[in-house]
């Protein structure tokens, strides 16, 4: 298949506080995808380079729980590449916001009502059992495009790839078809999500705030979610989003130190 014909993912990323889930409460969280939600059947771990196998039908959760006590970070797919979880927490050392738990399938699971209403509550319940005050959802290649840039070598040879925002202490690259804002964002844009236009602004409970610019994430990258994405962020301040024009980092980041209540 020709990169042209392979399908659009959609991912969902939960950014993580900076101290790593329990092992307890990562038992809890494949519980949760692969019994409650079912996101898809997990068949393969990523064991230090090399698949681990799992039986879908009697899932062994000691063995997942054992790699992520290991490694400090874990990797399940299904059978092929298109559904998969990565959790990658912070490692010591590095900075403290840049852990993270991603999700990926394919973008047309979300042209799906019942789906579009299941994560809704499913993400908003993620947060809350991992700690997270911050989970996008949109198309890889929209995070990618956002995230990260070529700048020129140090050596003046070539270029290299660089973060346009490294993590959430740094403010946000941008909007994406779904963005999941707790306190800390909620905080941050203060009454200005009050006045974003009818019907791009949810309040989910447990302090969370939806903001959707456009109606399916395939919208992503054109020249209408773009300019939907742009009205919105208008609105809540442009100081709080990386500039891609100017290739300026955000002037108004949000207080992560107090978290959530």
């Amino acid at each position: 298949m020709s990169e042209s014909m392979v399908p659009p993912s959609i991912t969902t990323r939960i950014n993580l506080p900076p101290v790593p889930p329990t092992s307890s409460e990562v038992r809890a969280l494949l519980r949760r995808i692969f019994e409650d939600y079912r996101w898809f059947h997990p068949v393969r771990y990523d064991r230090f380079g090399h698949d681990g196998r799992l039986d879908p039908r009697r899932i062994d959760y000691d063995a997942l729980v054992a790699s992520y006590e290991e490694k400090r970070s874990l990797m399940v797919l299904a059978w092929t590449d298109r559904d998969f979880i990565s959790l990658s927490p912070t490692r010591p050392g590095a900075p403290p916001f840049v852990g993270q738990f991603a999700w990926y399938t394919a973008a047309s699971e979300a042209n799906k009502t019942d789906w579009q209403r299941s994560h809704l509550q499913q993400v908003v319940e993620l947060m809350g059992l991992l700690g997270a005050s911050l989970a996008r959802t949109g198309l890889a290649d929209d995070f990618q495009r956002k995230g990260r840039r070529e700048v020129p070598s140090p050596d003046g040879i070539g270029s290299i790839e660089t973060f346009t925002v490294r993590d959430p202490s740094e403010g946000l690259a941008g909007l994406y078809w779904r963005n999941f804002f707790g306190p800390p964002f909620v905080r941050m844009f203060g009454d200005r999500l009050r006045s974003l236009p009818p019907g791009a602004s949810q309040e989910l409970g447990s302090d969370i705030v939806l903001v959707q610019p456009y109606e399916l994430p395939t919208q992503a990258m054109t020249p209408e979610g773009d300019a939907a994405e742009q009205r919105l962020i208008t609105v809540l301040g442009p100081e709080c989003f990386y500039d891609h024009e100017q290739h300026r980092k955000p002037t108004r980041v949000p207080d992560l130190s107090t978290g959530s209540p």
